[in-house]
Parts: C-alpha cells; structure tokens; sequence
C-alpha cells in the first residue's frame, strides 16, 4: 500500500494526510492581508551582501506580495530599469523540526525567473549560513524548462550544491502542483505531486553534515537573475505570478 492516502482534487493529486501524522499548522492564505503574526516581509536588495548573496537583481517590496482569491500571490516585474519582488518568511514566529512540510504552488515562468519554497536552520543568527542548514523544497529556474530542483545546503558542502536532484516534469509549468518533504531524524525525503524525486540519508550525521536535528522556518520568494537564475533576464516575460494556495505541516 502507497505510504500516503492519496484523493484526486480538482485535476491534482493532493494530499488528503500522511499516515501516522496529524495536521499541526496550516496557511491557507484566505485573509485579505497576510498574517504578521506568522510571517514577515523581508525588504531591500540584501545589501551589504548585495543580491542576497547570489547577485540577484531584485528590490524586495511588501507591495509586491498580495493576497488573492485564497492565494498569497508573489509578483516579479520591471518597472524601468528596477526589478520588484517580495520574498516572506516565518522566522521567529512559526518553526518546526521534523514532519511532512507541503505546499501547493503555480511556478512563474521565463528566463531569468528564480521562485523557490524552501527553509532555513532557526539558528541562522548564532552559526550563520551554511552552517544552520538549508533546505531547498522547491526551486525552479525558468533557463532550464520542464526541471524541478531540490536541494540541501551544509557546512560540510561549503554552501555548495552537491546534495540536490534535478528531476524533469513534462507539465510542471502547467497549473498548480504538490512540493513536499518528509523530514525525520534519519533523512529527508522529497517529493513532487506525491512521487520521490530525492533522499538525503548521509551515513555520518555530524553536524557539518546533518544540522537537520534542530527547527526550522519557512521562506518563500520570487528571485531574479543571479548566480543560479541567471545571469541574463529576459526584460519580456514580465510581469511574472508565484502563487501558493496554501502549505501545510504535518507531524
């Protein structure tokens, strides 16, 4: 029998709930503002580190972030010579560790686009990155269609991408779909539209390898060029929509 219970929902394959788990937080984005009691809005150009440290082009704005017909919708435009963006985190507010973390999500598309649902160690500040941990749930970059990519980012990789899967999905640029991790003491396993797609099970769990046995927080954003979207743009796609129906944690 399939690990999880499966329902068909409105064309998708959607979760109904992972077995042996109970749902313990939802965001369903069906407010008329976004709840600052779980999220913050992160705002500028990541200066002094410029780019958020990968050279992207983006100004954060809160402008850019709205809700939507019970969607938080992200909106990556131009506007003359300035690229606009919103990047939202639950840092302080809403951290788990361990459990099976989804969200339902629509992808932007076009050269440059760089969307991402992924998280962070909630001990950034103390140890800094790459040392707290990264885990990328979802990244996409519009320069390589059809592609899906998750990752993980430690101390011991140096911040680099070796422990990661690009996996090539026919219709993945075509409405909403299922990104998800399960995430237990032992691994993480990753999954899109319910199939894996990825496990990260190191044999020697030290803490350059694995800082994964601490909370975590979500981040969820729209980047633009960059090291990995980039470097060239394509000024014609824009403006460009990220939308995420809702995410949903499960322990």
């Amino acid at each position: 029998m399939n690990k999880f219970l499966i329902i068909l929902l409105a064309g998708c394959f959607a979760l109904a709930q992972p077995k042996g788990k109970k749902l313990v937080w939802q965001e369903q984005f069906n407010a008329k503002e976004l709840d600052l009691k779980n999220w913050n809005i992160e705002l500028g150009d990541g200066c002094p580190n410029c780019g958020w440290g990968n050279n992207e082009r983006q100004l954060y704005t809160k402008e850019n972030q709205q809700l939507r017909d019970g969607h938080l919708v992200i909106t990556a435009q131009k506007e003359g010579d300035k690229y606009t963006s919103s990047r939202i985190t639950t840092k302080g507010k809403k951290e788990f560790q361990y459990g099976y973390f989804e969200a339902r999500a629509k992808l932007p598309l076009g050269h440059g686009i760089w969307p991402a649902f992924w998280m962070l160690g909630a001990n950034i500040d103390a140890v800094g990155w790459p040392k707290c941990g990264e885990i990328d749930i979802l990244e996409y970059v519009g320069k390589e269609p059809k592609t899906v990519f998750t990752s993980l980012h430690t101390q011991d990789s140096h911040g680099n991408t070796i422990n990661t899967k690009k996996t090539k999905i026919e219709d993945i640029e075509t409405g909403f779909h299922l990104y998800a991790i399960d995430w237990n003491p032992d691994k993480i396993d990753f999954y899109v539209d319910n199939q894996l797609v990825y496990t990260f099970n190191p044999a020697n769990k030290t803490d350059a390898v694995w800082p994964y046995n601490q909370p975590f927080y979500f981040l969820v954003n729209v980047a633009i060029g960059g090291n990995f979207g980039g470097p060239e743009v394509d000024d014609t796609i824009f403006p460009q929509e990220f939308s995420i129906d809702y995410i949903k944690v499960y322990q």
